[in-house]
């Protein structure tokens, strides 16, 4: 149970029984002092009026719980009890002990701009009863009870100001809690939906790749194979026209040769079609062996390194990231006539880089053609490639000073 519960619990149990506790324990502790306190003929005012006094705190028991607070009917009960208190401290000054109520009750009961009215005239009961009973009978009493009424008044109005100021200060708090609680609801909602619109990206960037990837060994079979077969046919044709038996076999060697050069594209478009290097080794260890063999394969140094801590990446990331390293690798065999590369891949918090620099030739950047990037091929292909999956390819270079290209897309861990 929260301390705010517990606070209002125990008010709601203070104001339904205190006032009965305060003017039982007032009556009890009067009627033992009667003698001393009393004449004979006050007795009998005090018991009417404690009488008076219980009889209002039944009614307002019975009425009080249908009635808002503050209102016309919480203020008259709280002067009529503030009355028979006042008039009982009079006839016995113990009655101060059920008069006190008033300091607790004025905040409740009565109206913002009436509060300290009440609680001021609560002070002036409780300085009469402090300094031996109202009227003070000398000078002296008379000194005691002003003294004790700015004394009492003066703590009224402290702990009124501390009260407000600590209100103030809760409602503030109170306001604060709620308004985070608003924040992180919102916050919560926002990262679910950006978690869904993630995965949609993911399941759309997949879809465009495929389709992409169909494109692409589309455009291949039609640059390659079907021309190759297109060539195949038209040598097998002029051969069967020919009636002279050693061209008829010149164009059947040439028919052989584009068959088995089609071969090699069929072979070539069927590997595009997935990362082999990806089915039994991490991203970089692929990438390791990828490098190696270029290495090898051109005679040129190649240095492989990698950063941060190594995940396992969505699928779709890995692939992107392998074939670019594939065509930039290519690229650099082709065009770079270069003497060391330099392959690094990084791990970061929300994102992966790759990092391929050579010392070749170089070039111009803008000087560039435009080519058809569907074909998967040349710098325009890996651009495709990395926005595919909301990544992207930064290129530097200029002549003579070598090519720097970098690779940055989303680090999407494998789900």
């Amino acid at each position: 149970m929260s301390g705010d519960r517990v606070i209002e619990e125990w008010w709601a149990s203070y104001s339904r029984w205190g006032p009965y506790a305060l003017l039982s324990l007032g009556a009890l502790i009067a009627l033992a002092s009667g003698d001393a306190v009393m004449t004979r003929g006050e007795m009998y005012p005090t018991a009417v009026l404690t009488a008076a006094a219980f009889a209002l705190q039944l009614a307002w028991s019975r009425i009080s719980p249908g009635l808002p607070l503050r209102g016309l009917a919480s203020g008259t009960y709280y002067w009529v009890r503030f009355a028979l208190s006042f008039a009982l401290t009079w006839l016995n000054p113990f009655f101060a002990v059920y008069a006190v109520v008033g300091y607790f009750d004025a905040d409740r009961l009565l109206p913002r701009r009436a509060v300290r009215v009440g609680l001021l005239a609560t002070a002036v009961t409780m300085a009469g009863s402090q300094s031996g009973g109202l009227p003070p009978p000398s000078g002296l009493q008379w000194i005691a009870f002003g003294a004790l009424y700015l004394l009492n008044a003066s703590l009224v109005i402290l702990f009124g100001k501390l009260g407000a100021k600590e209100l103030e200060n809760a409602n503030a708090k109170a306001a604060t809690i709620t308004e985070l609680e608003r924040t992180n609801a919102r916050l919560e909602q926002a990262l679910e939906e950006n978690a869904g619109l993630h995965a949609q990206l993911l399941v759309q960037a997949r879809e465009a790749g495929v389709n992409d990837e169909r494109r692409r060994l589309a455009a291949e079979i039609h640059d390659t194979i079907a021309q190759g077969l297109a060539g195949i046919i038209t040598q097998l044709q002029a051969a069967t026209d020919s009636a002279d038996p050693a061209v008829a076999r010149d164009h059947v060697e040439r028919a052989a040769a584009l068959a088995r050069h089609s071969l090699g594209e069929a072979r070539r478009s069927v590997q595009d079609l997935g990362p082999e290097a990806l089915e039994h080794d991490t991203l970089p260890e692929a990438l390791k062996n990828i490098v190696a063999t270029w290495s090898a394969s051109t005679g040129v140094r190649a240095e492989f390194t990698v950063t941060g801590t190594v995940e396992a990446l969505h699928d779709e990331v890995e692939a992107t990231v392998l074939r670019i390293a594939q065509e930039t690798l290519a690229n650099a065999g082709r065009h770079a006539d270069a003497t060391r590369v330099g392959v690094t891949l990084s791990y970061m918090d929300d994102e992966v880089s790759l990092d391929v620099r050579d010392d070749g030739r170089g070039f111009d950047p803008h000087a560039l053609p435009r080519r058809e990037t569907a074909r998967g091929f040349g710098l325009g292909g890996m651009r495709a490639r990395a926005e595919r999956i909301a990544g992207t390819v930064d290129i530097e270079s200029e002549p003579g000073h070598g090519t720097a290209i970098s690779a940055r897309v989303p680090l999407v861990r494998h789900g």
